[in-house]
């Protein structure tokens, strides 16, 4: 699972994700902790529209009606920025300091 995933919503013993309230508010908390994707019940969708649309535009909302759909949201694989390991050698070797060898 990505460290940039939030969820909220209350799951029943069957699976269903039932609504909450104050979406806006964990929205904009999610947005200043980083998260990038926050899963929500299909019922909030509709609380969106409470938040500004350019911070609207920073995260994306994925509406789920059961317990399925947020495993799958939550184990979706996002593309993220990689190092080669070429690039990771030369930086490491650019930052780390020389370290005189001793005769032993």
């Amino acid at each position: 699972m990505q460290g940039d995933v939030a969820m909220t919503g209350e799951v029943t013993l069957r699976g269903r994700v039932l609504p909450v309230g104050g979406v806006r508010e964990k929205a904009l908390a999610a947005l200043r902790a980083g998260i990038s994707r926050v899963i929500l019940p299909e019922a909030n969708l509709q609380d969106l529209e409470e938040i500004p649309r350019e911070l609207r535009r920073k995260i994306r909302f994925i509406g789920v009606s059961h317990m399925d759909q947020v495993l799958e949201a939550a184990l979706e694989e996002t593309p993220s920025p990689r190092t080669t390991p070429r690039k990771l050698r030369r930086a490491t070797a650019q930052t780390a300091p020389k370290v005189p060898r001793t005769a032993s």
